[in-house]
């Protein structure tokens, strides 16, 4: 049987339902499953077929609300685990970590999903751009203690997988500014810039990590396209939403923007292909949009190899762990 071409207006549940059979028996933790979110909708649907779903939050409250809703969404009474997990800082990533490699089952894929929502220089108990911690630091060092886990998933007919949900919003500017990277400064810091390197890093972390794994792990990165999300209805983000004409000037969808807007359910759906599509299976690193191949869509210095490798190496040093295979 021939499988679907996605497009724009494919949904998630769509792209979980043409890969039900990959998806059973599968472990998959998601990082950011806020209710209206497309973690949230990522897990309804894949929770539908997996074995285990893991979700993640940094209020425990919150998280315990879209637990209950998964519960209550999926008839067949899914399998879902909360974990508490604040991604801005490395103490609670070890010991979200740690709570993961303890459980006695295997995890096949890890989407990290989770992004903070702008607003001022904010610097972390850590010492770290709170949006370069949430987006790269802590993903960076939860992927690194995770990689064993991951790595005895694989089986003769599968290979882990980590998602980055990225952005197209780092096309715009020239990429990471790695001095910065090091050492945050309040006079560089602007919210849609900042935003814009973290989705470049997430771009260079995918590629980095299917390549310094030697294929073992699978990594991949997407643009999930515009959607009316909790992050974009914060008031940190409407005026640079409204500067770039996604929103309007009272904070609505600008439904005549050049960036045409999706659905939730449509914008989850690239994170599911990226998870479990097999026709991208030869192709660890690669960036996705609209639920397909897209590496013509990526910008030059987010899939620059040199980067890539820098990238990895100060945020090795930054985090105070070393990641090699």
């Amino acid at each position: 049987m021939s499988l679907p071409t996605f497009s724009a207006s494919t949904t998630a549940e769509e792209v979980a339902d043409t890969f039900a059979a990959q998806i059973r028996g599968k472990n998959v933790l998601i990082t950011g499953t806020s209710l209206n979110g497309l973690g949230f909708e990522a897990a309804r649907v894949i929770a539908k077929y997996a074995n285990l779903v893991i979700i993640t939050g940094y209020n425990s409250e919150r998280l315990k609300l879209s637990e209950e809703a998964l519960k209550k969404e999926t008839s067949r009474g899914a399998n879902i685990r909360p974990l508490v997990l604040d991604l801005a800082s490395l103490a609670s990533v070890r010991k979200a970590a740690a709570e993961v490699n303890a459980y006695p089952d295997p995890l096949h894929v890890l989407v990290h999903n989770a992004a903070h929502g702008g607003g001022d220089f904010t610097l972390t108990p850590d010492g770290f751009e709170i949006q370069m911690a949430t987006g790269q630091f802590g993903p960076f060092l939860f992927t690194k203690l995770l990689a064993p886990k991951l790595l005895a998933s694989a089986s003769a007919d599968f290979t882990p997988r980590v998602v980055f949900v990225s952005s197209d919003a780092h096309l715009f500017g020239t990429g990471v500014d790695f001095e910065n990277l090091v050492d945050p400064k309040p006079e560089k810091h602007q919210n849609m810039a900042t935003y814009m390197q973290v989705k470049s890093a997430n771009v260079m972390f995918a590629g980095e990590l299917s390549r310094r794994s030697g294929g073992k792990i699978k990594g991949y990165s997407l643009h999930p396209g515009t959607i009316f999300t909790n992050i974009m209805q914060k008031e940190a983000n409407k005026k640079d939403l409204a500067g770039f004409g996604i929103l309007n000037a009272d904070g609505t969808p600008n439904t005549n923007s050049q960036f045409p807007f999706k659905t939730i359910p449509q914008g989850a759906a690239t994170t599911v292909v990226a998870a479990f599509d097999t026709r991208i299976e030869d192709h660890p690193g690669s960036y996705l949009v609209d639920g397909v191949l897209a590496a013509d869509k990526a910008a030059p210095h987010s899939v620059d190899p040199e980067n890539a490798k820098k990238l990895w190496d100060l945020t090795e040093q930054i985090v105070g762990e070393k990641f090699t295979f």
